[in-house]
């Protein structure tokens, strides 16, 4: 601050603890109230620090985990679509409770015939009905799905009794399972597979209908143990259908048998690939192994093709173990092309893999494996390096789903091969999510039942980094853009949502059953509010560390919300508090607008205002010091030969003090401010966010000022700010890049632009026709 400012400052703030003095006590009083500052701690909302996670974030001294390790054997029955399996589960109490039963999970129930779940909204008839969906729905008899359990059994082969409750299963066990002790049962199974284009499932077969085949992506296909935590106790909320998965960790041994022809992947290593490899895939396999620039096919879309028309009767097992993952899954058809390239993370090499019908070529041999490579490096970046071996993406239509190592994935081009933009990036981006998915929620192992947008919405914001990355990389990918087109994460895309009717929104913090638009809440806006508070909140270097830091402490553990916005807050010195309550925890919304300018110059006379103010209060200008007045432009008693002058001419005080307090050689460096402006900010919205100001000189140049988000701490409707400036301001924008979600943008521009009716632009269209 210069001398000048300063003699400014001095006088100022003299005059306003003057000022302050005098006032009168108010003759009525308002209720008191409680504290509803948005800039509050949220003490309230957050869960209480302990022992088992900590007040900085991270998991405490005495974190736990349970861990289950399977056994399992499967068969899919080709010519009836069907699974049978066979599984022994060994269970470790790693809690300190001792447990009374146990919890399994069946999730394929939600497809039984007496399923609650198709009951559970309100339904209305539609305007009209796609033919397919009418025949589903009042036609056809509805899909026979769900487990049939055949028996649970102890490790000596005795029966344990169970009660299944819809989409969970209680295993009762003869006595408590004691802290620090395991337990094994198994159980057998068998359940018939839903075709996932009709059924919507996360899970189940296309069929193929030239060729008689189906793709099969197989996923929830045994019964899988609850999580039990320090959080929810044991987490048994049923399965509704949008809620997805809370699942421990445990390694798996598993056994596939199908068709001797099919291909097949998984989750896992493959333990006896040179049983089920011919010796030219074995061939392709090692090349592949060192292949770094593009993937090289393992099994061609001409053998594909030769294989559809075979449907053998032979069979073939394909044994897999995958250590320290959340759960499993396997796709497998003879319709399958298969390829793979290597990728280096970190110090190791990961495979990359697809699998897809011809269906989906020329589209996925070009695309797919490229972006799970790319995908693994981005992600890696700015987490942690991917630990597994690796990632495969498979074909399937209408799909985005994923499990660890493995994902299925939409995207297919018309019959001749030709596909839209839409098609290709609507491909990249979902095998992006969907392998990007391995981090959050297969490694950072949040509740999906409870809490959707931990996974999706961490997921999708990564997504966006991701895609933007991938853009950077494969400029000749997206051409002619230069920019690649995000579908989500950009704080103008959910502008819609965020101004939407208030009876169909509900917070991020919702469970996924009770959200009303489940993409937009659980996807779109947690992943916005990201970007927003990595890019203009609180900066790419401090967000970045936050963020790699929550992804370093949680991974293979359970975290919670509050694990996350407190490792936030606690690796990055910034209080988030009113960022969390805002965007996570409420509907509000984002409107910042100019309310109104007022022009100032300096005066040598006290103002009307200020001739009034100390008549009220019997003071004279002898009872004041040396004060600096300032004449509004638009006032009654403003004096037109103020303008034009510098400070030092029109006020006497102010002459005299910089005589007295400045030298020549400082006097003459002085650039004294000619105008001075009172600016009015509102903010209509409930959401405080930074104020982004773009002020416009008559000369043409522009100054940005970004006012922290605590400007709005003390008052959360308007607020105001007094600048000076040599130059005549000309104009004034709020968040003048889009940068904050802002849902009204009307009010963002001082002086208002109005816009011109639909009317009025006609009429100025046919003027001299």
């Amino acid at each position: 601050m210069n001398r000048i400012s300063a003699g400014f400052t001095v006088f100022l703030l003299l005059f306003a603890s003057f000022s302050w003095a005098q006032q009168e006590p108010a003759k009525t009083k308002e209720p008191g109230h409680t504290n509803q500052n948005k800039f509050r701690q949220m003490y309230q909302e957050f869960a209480t620090p302990n022992t088992y996670r900590s007040a900085s974030g991270a998991p405490g001294p005495d974190y736990y985990q349970q861990q289950a390790d399977y056994e399992i054997n499967v068969e899919l029955d080709d010519r009836n679509a069907r699974i049978y399996g066979e599984e022994t589960i060994t269970y470790h109490n790693n809690s300190p409770d001792d447990l009374e039963y146990l919890w399994l999970q069946l999730d394929q129930n939600v497809r039984s015939k007496s399923s609650k779940s198709p009951l559970r909204d309100s339904k209305e008839i539609p305007l009209a009905y796609q033919t397919g969906t009418f025949t589903e729905e009042y036609l056809k008899e509805p899909f026979d799905g769900g487990f049939r359990i055949e028996y649970v059994k102890d490790a000596k082969g005795n029966a344990l009794s169970y009660t299944i409750n819809q989409t969970m299963m209680r295993v009762n066990i003869p006595e408590p399972l004691k802290s620090g002790d395991q337990i094994s049962f198994s159980v057998k199974w068998w359940y018939n597979i839903p075709d996932h284009t009709v059924n919507r499932a996360r899970s189940g077969y296309e069929y193929f209908p030239k060729d008689g085949n189906r793709a099969y992506v197989i996923a929830q296909f045994f019964p899988r143990m609850a999580v039990y935590s320090d959080v929810e106790g044991w987490q048994n909320h049923q399965f509704w259908g949008n809620g997805e998965f809370a699942l421990p960790f445990g390694n798996y041994d598993v056994n596939i048998t199908v068709p001797a022809d099919h291909v097949l992947d998984a989750t896992g290593e493959l333990l006896n690939r040179k049983e089920v490899f011919s010796a030219q895939m074995m061939k392709r396999y090692e090349q592949a192994r060192a292949s770094y620039d593009k993937p090289l096919l393992i099994v061609t879309q001409e053998e594909a093709e030769a294989a559809e028309k075979g449907f053998s009767e032979k069979k073939k097992t394909w044994k897999f173990r995958a250590e320290n993952v959340r759960d499993y899954g396997f796709a497998t058809s003879r319709k399958f092309i298969w390829d793979m390239q290597a990728v280096k993370i970190g110090d190791k090499d990961v495979m990359a893999v697809s699998l897809y019908p011809k269906e989906g070529n020329p589209l996925w041999e070009e695309f797919s494996t490229r972006a799970v490579a790319h995908t693994l490096r981005s992600y890696s970046s700015h987490t942690f390096d991917y630990p597994y071996h690796k990632a495969i993406s498979v074909h399937a239509k209408n799909q985005g789903m994923e499990y660890p190592m493995i994902c299925w994935n939409y995207g297919r081009p018309n019959e001749d091969g030709t596909y839209s933009d839409r098609v290709k990036f609507g491909m990249i981006s979902v095998i992006i999510h969907e392998v990007g998915h391995n981090f959050f929620p297969m490694i950072v192992n949040s509740d999906e039942r409870q809490w959707g947008w931990m996974d999706e919405g961490l997921d999708t914001f990564m997504q966006y980094l991701a895609e933007q990355e991938f853009g950077e990389k494969y400029p000749e990918a997206i051409a002619p853009a230069s920019k690649y087109p995000s579908r989500r994460g950009d704080p103008s895309d959910i502008v819609p949502y965020m101004s939407g009717d208030q009876a169909t929104l509900a917070p991020i913090m919702s469970n996924p059953e009770n959200a009303f638009q489940l993409g937009p809440n659980a996807y779109g806006k947690p992943a916005t509010a990201l970007n927003i508070l990595r890019e203009t909140v609180m900066g790419r270097e401090l967000f970045d560390h936050a963020f790699k830091t929550y992804a370093q402490r949680w991974k293979f553990k359970h975290p919670t919300p509050e694990d996350f916005f407190r490792t936030m807050e606690d690796a990055s010195a910034v209080d988030l508090d009113w960022f969390w309550r805002s965007w996570f925890y409420t509907t509000d919304y984002v409107d910042i607008g100019v309310k109104g300018v007022k022009k100032y110059y300096v005066s040598n006379e006290p103002t009307q205002k200020m001739k009034e103010y100390m008549a009220a209060r019997n003071i004279t200008e002898a009872d004041l010091p040396p004060l600096v007045y300032l004449a509004e432009e638009d006032s009654e008693d403003f004096d037109p030969e103020l303008k034009g002058k510098n400070p030092s001419e029109n006020s006497q005080p102010l002459n005299a003090y910089m005589m007295d307090h400045l030298s020549a050689e400082e006097r003459a460096a002085v650039k004294e401010p000619r105008f001075f402006y009172e600016v009015t900010f509102d903010k209509p919205g409930g959401i405080p966010m930074p104020l982004i100001v773009e002020y416009t000189y008559e000369d043409g140049t522009t100054e940005q000022v970004t006012y922290p988000p605590e400007i709005w701490r003390k008052n959360d409707a308007e607020v105001k700010r007094v600048f000076a400036s040599q130059k005549e301001l000309k104009g004034i924008v709020v968040d003048p890049r889009a940068e904050t979600a802002d849902i009204d943008m009307t009010n963002n521009a001082w002086p208002r632009e109005i816009k011109k009716s639909e009317f009025e632009q006609f009429k100025e269209s046919i003027k001299g026709k």
